[in-house]
């Protein structure tokens, strides 16, 4: 004789089943979807190479680190080549000074949004930076990869607010897969 609790247990398990089922067949659709590109992973900062009036180069950068799916990337960096000063404790942010402010927030770099590749051509467009007036733009650079090593340099800036863009960095960037 089967009880209502016995068909309740049917159910459930039936319902379960089918619940897992679905969803490892939905994630195996949504990989299978993804699209990858040369630059899909985690790609950290190794080197900054300074052109221009006052070459140079940097061999240990302060971190940074890229990372890149099929279509969104991520940065966050720091600009460079010594530690940032120790922020001031919550309660005495008020009494630090716009130029102690500038010191731990001004070579701090954090941009997310989508990128596309063409060739040697990567451009990024910022929907959310640390530079409002960056978000809505566009950042292209050329690239190369060899291996694991990626080399990037800034070409074009354009900026979402109307705002005349910064000078572009005279750098060269490499970065090391990590992931």
């Amino acid at each position: 004789m089967t009880t209502n609790a016995d068909t309740i247990g049917a159910t459930i398990m039936t319902t379960t089943l089918g619940f897992l089922c679905a969803l490892l067949s939905t994630s195996g659709i949504a990989k299978a979807q993804q699209k990858s590109t040369s630059l899909t992973g985690a790609w950290q900062v190794t080197k900054v190479q300074m052109t221009g009036a006052n070459a140079r180069t940097v061999t240990n950068p302060q971190p940074g680190l890229y990372l890149f799916t099929g279509k969104y990337f991520s940065l966050m960096m720091v600009m460079g080549d010594h530690p940032r000063p120790i922020h001031p404790t919550l309660p005495e942010m008020p009494k630090a000074s716009a130029q102690e402010i500038l010191a731990v927030y001004g070579p701090y770099v954090a941009n997310t949004g989508t990128y596309e590749v063409n060739g040697g051509t990567l451009i990024m467009h910022p929907m959310v930076s640390k530079n409002p007036e960056l978000m809505g733009g566009s950042v292209t650079y050329s690239f190369e990869i060899h291996g694991n090593s990626l080399t990037l340099k800034m070409v074009e800036m354009v900026m979402g607010a109307s705002v005349p863009p910064p000078p572009v960095p005279p750098a060269i960037w490499t970065l090391s897969r990590v992931e």
